[in-house]
């Protein structure tokens, strides 16, 4: 049977300061007994290094908002498998929904990304899911199936 996982993923809010406070203070509930769960917290790269300061001496783990592909190169704001790596990270989010929408990342760029974090060494967390309107047109299965293959 597999581990639950609960990751929490906090977009673009906290300096790295305050994400460094949020994570102690989570820490400090539940960072000694996840016994029954695995627990990610997600921060934004600029807090990578604070949150994973934080988070040392307990049980919950370190995970990055997304990643480039590539180990390194000319890819102004982007962030590698190892620099996820060298602050502590273990997870890398890949494919949200804001990150599709918004960013137009595609399934291709998608399974990228999920290969370089396999052969990194990093645990995937794949984001699938249907727009509203997908949704409310019927197509939530060929969407999300779909999602998952390319990914894959």
């Amino acid at each position: 049977m597999r581990r639950p996982l609960v990751a929490g993923n906090w977009k673009m809010y906290k300096t790295a300061p305050q994400a460094g406070e949020l994570a102690r203070a989570i820490a400090a509930q539940v960072g000694r007994n996840c016994e029954a769960v695995d627990v990610v917290l997600c921060p934004p790269f600029t807090s990578l290094q604070a949150v994973g300061e934080a988070l040392a001496g307990t049980s919950i783990a370190l995970g990055a908002q997304n990643m480039h592909w590539e180990n390194e190169g000319a890819f102004t704001g982007e962030i590698s498998p190892e620099m996820i790596l060298t602050t502590g990270g273990a997870y890398v989010i890949l494919g949200h929904s804001e990150r599709r929408q918004y960013f137009a990342e595609t399934d291709e760029q998608i399974n990228r990304k999920l290969k370089a974090a396999l052969r990194a060494g990093l645990a995937p967390i794949v984001c699938v899911g249907e727009t509203l309107e997908q949704r409310q047109a019927g197509q939530i299965e060929a969407v999300v199936l779909g999602q998952v293959r390319a990914a894959l």
